[in-house]
């Protein structure tokens, strides 16, 4: 009896409309939480596997620089001051293809020397100003100089660097990473170009071939890899280094009359002592005349004596 009273009060409880519903979601519950479990342990041994030195994303990080220097390329290269529409350009680019004045006013001048101007100086109407970066880069070179006004370079990609000359203030070191339009320095003086003032020396270079500023500006920095310097750097050890030379010999042209006075002078001396040397000359040869003109007329009859003579035979 007992029995089958279990077994109907069991068929009772199945019977019921909540029994199948519950269980399912239990099941679910049940599975749902086994789910979350092993995923936690998962997240355990991947953060376990990262003290250990493996980065599950190494190869995402590999391409963190590629994509600055993508960026990087997309710049155009700019003046390296704020207010370019201010700007004055004391010195220009020394440039094969210009005229002889242009060339002659592209001229550097220091201790009698010429040298062609390897870049543009920049000046502010003789205000002082803020000397900025014309393209982002990587600063490798912060030096003082007194002759050249201090430098800084930075580098834009591999043999592409601007250099940045007659600054002061620097407000970067070496190994910095420096944004297009960042502060780098203010404009200062040098030895070399005084009469300029205060201004910056400003020069971009292609594997150190110096090339025109104003070329490439608001161009890319493709277009510069792009561009052939082999033949600039042969006119820079060539023809350019001729044609500097030449208004160093109009220096010595117009040294030269003091030469040339002095020349005169050793040259009117020698007239001098020739025309001494010549009367004395003269005087000699006047002496040995007389001297046989005397000798005749000692003996008058030297002329005769074969006429007598042959008279006689």
């Amino acid at each position: 009896m007992r029995e089958e009273e279990k077994k109907q009060s069991s068929q009772k409880f199945f019977k019921k409309r909540w029994v199948f519903p519950a269980i399912y979601l239990a099941s679910a519950a049940i599975i749902i939480t086994g789910i979350l479990w092993y995923q936690s342990a998962g997240n355990d041994v991947a953060d376990d596997s990262e003290d250990f030195g493996f980065e599950e994303n190494a190869t995402d990080k590999q391409f963190d620089n590629p994509a600055v220097e993508v960026n990087r390329s997309l710049e155009n290269f700019v003046m390296p001051v704020k207010n370019p529409e201010n700007a004055v350009i004391e010195k220009q680019f020394y440039d094969e293809n210009a005229s002889a004045e242009e060339q002659e006013a592209a001229l550097v001048v220091y201790n009698n020397q010429y040298q062609p101007n390897q870049g543009i100086d920049i000046s502010n109407e003789g205000k002082d100003f803020n000397v900025l970066a014309a393209m982002s880069g990587k600063v490798t070179k912060v030096q003082d100089d007194a002759l050249l006004g201090n430098i800084i370079e930075i580098e834009h990609a591999e043999g592409i660097v601007t250099r940045y000359q007659s600054v002061k203030d620097f407000n970067v070191a070496v190994g910095d990473s420096v944004e297009q339009g960042q502060e780098i320095a203010k404009a200062g003086t040098s030895q070399l170009n005084e009469k300029a003032g205060t201004h910056v020396h400003f020069e971009i270079r292609k594997d150190n071939v110096a090339v025109n500023p104003l070329e490439y500006m608001n161009k890319s920095l493709a277009s510069l890899k792009e561009a052939n310097v082999e033949d600039e750097k042969k006119l820079d050890e060539g023809t350019a280094s001729e044609k500097a030379e030449d208004p160093a010999a109009e220096g010595e042209t117009s040294s030269t009359p003091e030469a040339s006075e002095e020349e005169a002078a050793e040259q009117g001396e020698g007239q001098d002592e020739a025309a001494e040397e010549q009367p004395a000359e003269d005087k000699a040869t006047d002496e040995q005349s007389s001297t046989e003109s005397e000798a005749d007329q000692e003996n008058p009859t030297s002329g005769e004596e074969p006429k007598e003579q042959k008279e006689q035979e």
